[in-house]
């Protein structure tokens, strides 16, 4: 089949048609998507970015600008931007930027610190920036007022904030081997750590802050006591060697126990209370009392073996304890003397009414007590408390036959009298027998001595010769008279036979000396007890 054909007459015109052109405003749209696409970037930019905020640190270390970041309970709230020097070149300056809503973290009391891998006493910290690097910690203050400028801490606090639990203040002579961190027991139980400690404005303390945590806290009370329970205790005293630990991480690092004593009612002690911190338990057992009285004594003997802390003994309870011993030179008699100051608790000297079925402490106030017992003729005496080690310790007991003394209990602190220490009467009177020996005339005496023992060798040697004559001569005269003996025997031993008039008179004699003999004894009894009874006669017996 053939296809028609067309002619050109039959073929439409192709027509040109125009051109499409581009409008101006299109041309404007791709940039200015481009520049709304770029200010929603900054807007979305500039509302997550938070403040800006700077921490004086004292040392850079592990820190580097764009990477380090700041967590809070390990969430990311800001970037290290910048770190320079600061003018005086002392420490140096961390510029922190901050993510969106931390701003209401950065409080007047809020604390800032590298966290970093540590060893310290409270163990090992920050083992997790080994792979990922150091950061900067924060722990938030409770404080409602704003703030920019932080100073950082060199170290993690002991303590964050809205743990749970109590601070309290204890006082010390000395701080042994504590440190920020030390760990507080109770019963052997880790219940706080030590958060920072001070040098007294007077130099002669340390005031100590600890926490303690709950529940650990509720147990202490007003009367609680706190010790050392640092390292090892090693103590050689007037009782002898003592050597004990509260346990194996208060041998390295130190410690702090407490308890309360033995039935204690004592109500629960309130936030920041203060206590003493006693030198070990024995220490603190010793020293439950809140009043103490200081007393002088001076002793013109020698001192040797007496030590601070040595106990103050009143008739085998310790109520005190020595608190300084030293030396001066008594201008008026020419002599030096020993001082020696004394710590007394007159709560332990306090009478006890026992005329109620309950017992109850008399309260007296202290200086009362005292001027009581000196006046009674309480005095101080040093006695030797141990043999092997030669520890002394001061003794106080009543001497009524004393000479009477007048204390001046406006001193501060008071004079109280002492004696002669019973080892000072014993070298006395060695040396008085040493002296009565050396007065002996020990050359005549052994003169006397040998001439005594010529004398008795003659004597000897005479015996001897009348016994050789008595074997000779006496010896068969005297076998005569012992057969009259034996004959003598035979009628005395039918006289005083059982049944014989003279063994009954002798029995009923025997039987009156026995009774003078009783009455004899009682009555020597009876002027040994009552001397008196020979001037003024017997006492009527009480009905």
């Amino acid at each position: 089949m053939t296809e028609p054909v067309h002619t050109p007459a039959e073929i439409p015109l192709a027509t040109l048609a125009p051109r499409w052109q581009w409008s101006p405003l299109v041309i404007w749209l791709i940039p200015l998507l481009a520049v709304l696409i770029g200010g929603w970037i900054v807007l979305q930019a500039a509302l997550e970015r938070g403040e800006t905020i700077t921490i004086t640190l004292k040392s850079a270390e592990g820190l580097k600008p764009e990477k380090t970041k700041i967590k809070y309970k390990d969430v990311d709230i800001g970037d290290v931007k910048s770190i320079v020097l600061s003018p005086d070149l002392s420490h140096v300056i961390v510029t922190a930027q901050l993510t969106s809503g931390s701003a209401s973290l950065m409080r007047d009391d809020t604390q800032f610190w590298v966290v970093m891998p540590r060893i310290g006493t409270g163990g090992v910290s920050g083992l997790g920036t080994l792979l990922s690097g150091a950061y900067i910690g924060i722990d938030v203050g409770k404080s409602k007022q704003k703030r920019e400028n932080f100073v950082g801490l060199n170290a993690p606090p002991p303590i964050l904030n809205g743990l749970s639990g109590r601070h309290f203040v204890l006082r010390s002579e000395k701080i042994g081997s504590l440190s920020v961190g030390s760990p507080l027991y109770f019963r052997h139980l880790r219940a706080g750590q030590v958060i920072s400690f001070d040098l007294d404005k007077d130099g002669q303390g340390i005031t100590l802050n600890v926490f303690v945590d709950a529940p650990y806290d509720q147990y202490v009370r007003s009367d609680t006591l706190f010790w050392h329970a640092s390292g090892i205790d090693f103590s050689l005293d007037a009782s002898g060697i003592k050597l004990q630990t509260e346990s194996l991480a208060s041998i390295v690092a130190g410690g702090i126990s407490f308890e309360a004593p033995v039935d204690s009612v004592a109500p629960q002690a309130g936030p920041d209370t203060a206590f003493t911190l006693f030198a070990n338990r024995q220490k603190a057992s010793e020293h439950p009392d809140t009043e103490t009285r200081q007393l002088r004594l001076y002793f013109k003997e020698s001192v040797r073996g007496l030590v601070v802390g040595a106990p103050v003994d009143f008739r085998g309870v310790a109520i005190g304890d020595v608190r300084a011993v030293s030396l001066e030179y008594d201008k008026v008699a020419k002599i030096y003397r020993s001082p020696v100051e004394i710590n007394i608790y007159p709560q332990r000297l306090r009478t006890r009414n026992t005329s109620t079925p309950k017992a109850t402490a008399v309260q007296e106030d202290g200086d009362k007590i005292m001027r009581k017992l000196v006046d009674n003729g309480l005095r101080a005496q040093l006695k030797t408390g141990n043999l092997l080690t030669g520890m002394l310790y001061v003794a106080l007991d009543f001497f009524p036959d004393a000479p009477k003394v007048k204390t001046d209990w406006s001193k501060n602190p008071p004079v109280l009298a002492t004696m002669p220490g019973t080892l000072d009467d014993l070298q006395a009177s060695l040396a008085s027998i040493a002296r009565k020996l050396d007065q002996l005339p020990l050359a005549d005496i052994s003169a006397d001595l040998r001439k005594a023992l010529a004398t008795l060798t003659n004597t000897l040697a005479s015996a001897d010769k009348l016994v050789q004559r008595v074997d000779a001569d006496i010896a068969p005269k005297a076998t005569e008279v012992l057969e009259q003996v034996r004959k003598t025997l035979a009628n005395v031993d039918h006289v005083l036979s059982d049944d014989s008039n003279l063994q009954q008179d002798l029995h009923e004699t025997l039987r009156e000396i026995s009774r003078a003999a009783a009455a004899l004894r009682a009555l020597s009894d009876t002027l040994e007890r009552h001397p008196e009874s020979l001037l003024r006669g017997k006492k009527e017996d009480a009905p």
